[in-house]
């Protein structure tokens, strides 16, 4: 007899998760809030490292339709000073797929494939240990049971009560988000500024970081030192006073860098939250957390890796799981060995955030000497 698995969230874990499972026969309910796939701007570009993401969609039988759809080019980085002088410029070789990047957009719709996710089922908790195994609340008033419940739902997640009392607080750093369309047409000045993949610039307590995406798309973000409250007496929907506040933030920086935020066309702020570095439970039967729903930690390059490999070794823990009353054990395991990477992972990246946003501009140009092939 199958298990009745539902996983929470459509997200690269939950999907990722949702995929391997099927890979292997087995059926699993996919619960999402948003009511349609493009229900949200998808966001940026990720790049998949090799031993994480990459290894990942192997699990899922999508390596090969990942590498076509990968821009290994994206993994270019150039470092600028605050007067725009060039202090690094890194160039991934021709064959160099460690990094590659791909969109967000262009990831979820490779995952989604045949699954049959649930759109516009929002869930407000759950209840483990009823007679039936775990109770889903929805947000509609309706509920339903399943022996599995996963929590792929995020920093914010409404399954993470039902087996941790934690919750994610702010890093003391804020970040505010723009795009640029069409660069390469519009502002060819910008676009040979970012080249093919990121430019980053830093100064005290601060930074500016352009990525592309696919289509001549770049997101831009501001990051900042700063109290939560920082902007109490600034209408963040008033974009002009928006780019106006940021502009006298990085007042004195090269005009080319500035550039990135006098052309952005809107602003979204979005506050850096972290959990715990070392955040563990007590294992609760029939309930577990996958990707920021168990480990937030700060986004650099290593969020949507850990998450989507968490997924698909759940899923392929499952698949294994020789009877059924060996669901809990393989969910167990699973935790067990998850909390171990996480863990190194959440020190490193709080640690990396400290040092590209900090009073010492030369820190974050030692981080990435660090990781950079030299």
């Amino acid at each position: 007899m199958r298990h009745r698995i539902a996983v929470v969230g459509s997200g690269p874990a939950g999907l990722t998760f949702a995929r391997v499972l099927h890979r292997h026969g087995y059926p699993v309910a996919v619960l999402e809030r948003d009511p349609a796939p493009d229900a949200r701007p998808p966001g940026g570009t990720l790049d998949l490292h090799e031993a994480l993401g990459q290894l990942a969609l192997d699990k899922a039988g999508l390596l090969a339709e990942f590498q076509a759809l990968s821009r290994p080019e994206g993994q270019a980085m150039r470092i600028l000073d605050t007067d725009g002088t060039v202090l690094r410029d890194w160039q991934p070789r021709p064959d160099d797929r460690a990094n590659p990047e791909i969109d967000r957009g262009q990831l979820r719709d490779l995952l989604l494939g045949p699954l049959d996710v649930q759109w516009g089922r929002g869930v407000t908790h759950v209840v483990p240990g009823t007679r039936d195994g775990v109770l889903v609340h929805f947000a509609d008033g309706r509920q339903e049971t399943f022996d599995l419940v996963v929590g792929a739902d995020g920093a914010w997640s409404r399954i993470r009560p039902a087996v941790s009392s934690a919750t994610p607080h702010y890093t003391g750093v804020t970040r505010v988000e723009t795009s640029l369309d069409d660069i390469d047409t519009r502002h060819p000045d910008l676009a040979r500024l970012i080249g093919d993949g990121s430019v980053a610039v830093y100064g005290v307590n601060r930074a500016l970081v352009a990525q592309r995406s696919s289509g001549g798309h770049v997101k831009v973000g501001a990051q900042f030192r700063a109290p939560l409250d920082w902007h109490t007496d600034l209408d963040l929907d008033d974009v002009e006073a928006v780019r106006s506040s940021l502009l006298a933030l990085f007042d004195g920086w090269a005009a080319p860098v500035l550039g990135l935020l006098r052309h952005g066309t809107a602003f979204v702020h979005r506050p850096l939250y972290v959990l715990p570095v070392s955040h563990t439970w007590a294992h609760v039967p029939g309930v577990t957390l996958l990707g920021d729903a168990a480990h937030l930690m700060p986004p650099l390059g290593a969020g949507a890796n850990l998450a989507m490999l968490e997924g698909a070794e759940l899923a392929e823990s499952i698949a294994a799981a020789p009877g059924p009353g060996d669901l809990d054990e393989a969910v167990r395991a699973f935790e067990e060995q998850m909390w171990a990477r996480a863990g190194r992972w959440a020190k490193i990246t709080t640690a990396g955030l400290e040092r590209l946003v900090s009073p010492d501009p030369t820190q974050a140009l030692a981080v990435f000497d660090e990781v950079q092939p030299s």
